[in-house]
């Protein structure tokens, strides 16, 4: 039951960075509000990290059960532990640390320094996504795919050339079918090495959030929601089960349909 995306328009990126965090609590309040519990996808990137440490600065973020919210991410830097570049060590730095969540909440891939490849690191991570799984159907949570615990946001963002998580245009990564993690080698962004969410396993997610900000990031963005194909076009194929949300700025809206800009609205925080 994949969704038709809805757009949101920003002025500009810092104000989309302060909506995509007032967004994130409130969502996450009301999750917990439902059923205890939450699951949040982090992505990487200037906007994803910068989104973070708005939710650090906000008054509200005390509302959130931060206890019991579960955090994954779309991908991975393939780098040692610690290493800055990893994106789950941006995360920890913009808020994570900041919140006191139990490591057994924070699920990070695994670093260079603990396995041998990427495809061990990619084949750890699905072992632990179907462990989360089995124990989440075991207490009655009725899942989408019996490999993945639930998604309830999964974050993106989205490079110039469409890519998503570390899935890139042509690439046999965003190709891969019957897996939820895979290997990246020769992704054309460095460093090569990457582990990724497959697509499979991205449109699992309750809601996927893709914020975008920037004029370089126009024309995947107008592609993308023009109807391309996901191999050409990764983040075309990028959808939620029940919300797909595009939350963009003005310099990367300058390229979108027509039909997408009369129905788009301009939210501001």
């Amino acid at each position: 039951m994949n969704t038709e995306p809805k757009v949101s328009i920003h002025p500009d990126a810092d104000l989309l960075a302060a909506s995509v965090a007032a967004r994130l609590l409130t969502r996450l309040v009301d999750i917990q509000n439902e059923r205890g519990t939450a699951t949040v996808v982090l992505t990487g990137g200037t906007l994803g990290i910068g989104a973070l440490r708005a939710v650090a600065e906000s008054p509200i973020r005390s509302a959130v059960d931060w206890s019991a919210v579960d955090f994954w991410w779309g991908d991975e830097r393939f780098l040692p532990a610690g290493n800055q570049d990893r994106n789950a060590d941006q995360a920890r730095a913009a808020l994570l640390d900041q919140l006191g969540v139990s490591d057994e909440r924070v699920h990070e891939f695994g670093s260079s320094d603990a396995f041998d490849s990427q495809d061990d690191a990619a084949a750890d991570y699905a072992a632990r996504l179907q462990e989360a799984a089995r124990k989440e159907a075991a207490l009655g949570l009725e899942l989408s795919d019996p490999r993945l615990p639930r998604f309830d946001i999964l974050l993106l963002g989205v490079g110039p050339d469409a890519h998503v998580a570390s899935l890139f245009p042509e690439m046999s990564g965003i190709r891969t079918k019957g897996q939820t993690v895979v290997g990246v080698n020769g992704a054309p962004k460095p460093p090569p090495e990457r582990v990724s969410l497959t697509l499979e396993a991205i449109n699992s997610a309750e809601e996927v959030w893709l914020a975008v900000a920037g004029a370089d990031k126009a024309g995947a963005v107008g592609l993308a929601l023009a109807g391309a194909g996901p191999v050409q076009v990764p983040a075309a194929g990028a959808r939620g089960r029940r919300k797909t949300l595009w939350l963009i700025d003005q310099e990367a809206a300058s390229q979108l349909p027509g039909r997408l800009i009369d129905n788009g609205d301009t939210d501001a925080v």
